[in-house]
């Protein structure tokens, strides 16, 4: 049986007062034992201060990034031990973001997982194609060679030491959702993609989820989660998300 969990990617966003209003609302109303397993990932500069504030919660914490590099003359990067020190429990790699902004390859995101599992960190792989892809239909090519390039890497045992996350890029920040049975086309086609390992692996769906879109995504079969951009700088909305996954 596959743990649902709901990961909340604050990206560039947050400063000390923001974040205590924002993970004290969290911890406040997600008390008690529940299915769900609950993260956020914040900025960075900040991953101490949640360290801090999530200290002895049910709520885990992890970055939006990793080096693949343990430890160098890498200025501006964060390495594996360094996150490990610092409590993280997760480690997002290949998002969209990095991928397009920062030039990020394919290669590249497989090293930063591997960096991830290395020092005991759980990478959560986002895979994931643009609106251009998707009309042209290439979806199940471009996110089965984002995957199959971390399974290269790393091999199967090892991708399914993560998570993975399914991004359709052209619904992040859009206001857009894929369907629920959009999203689960392609979650399936990646646990197809895993072969029997796909049995274990969370895929969480990563494309504007909100409070009202959260129960019809949940509700497909192969759909454990979420990685929830926006909605997750409110502590209510988030919590309704994470509900929803139980």
């Amino acid at each position: 049986m596959r743990r649902p969990i709901v990961i909340g990617n604050w990206k560039m966003n947050g400063d000390y007062a923001a974040n205590r209003e924002l993970l004290s609302g969290l911890v406040e109303q997600w008390t008690g034992v529940h299915q769900a397993e609950v993260a956020v990932c914040p900025p960075f500069v900040y991953l101490a201060q949640a360290a801090e504030l999530l200290e002895n919660t049910n709520i885990g914490f992890g970055s939006q990034d990793i080096s693949k590099q343990a430890s160098g003359a890498y200025t501006g990067e964060v390495s594996g031990p360094m996150l490990s020190d610092v409590g993280c429990r997760y480690a997002l790699v290949g998002h969209s973001e990095r991928r397009e902004y920062h030039g990020e390859t394919s290669q590249l995101v497989a090293e930063k997982f591997q960096a991830a599992l290395d020092n005991g960190l759980i990478p959560v792989l986002c895979v994931g194609e643009s609106l251009e892809d998707r009309e042209a239909g290439k979806t199940f090519d471009v996110v089965g060679a984002q995957l199959l390039a971390v399974i290269e890497h790393c091999g199967l045992a090892g991708v399914a030491k993560g998570i993975i996350a399914y991004e359709p890029i052209w619904a992040i920040g859009t206001g857009k959702t894929a369907t629920p049975e959009m999203a689960q086309d392609v979650h399936s086609y990646i646990r197809e993609v895993m072969g029997p390992e796909g049995d274990s692996v969370r895929i969480l769906y990563g494309g504007s989820v909100k409070p009202d879109s959260a129960e019809g995504l949940f509700g497909q079969k192969d759909i454990d989660g979420a990685l929830v951009g926006g909605a997750s700088l409110n502590a209510d909305d988030f919590v309704a998300i994470c509900r929803a996954a139980e």
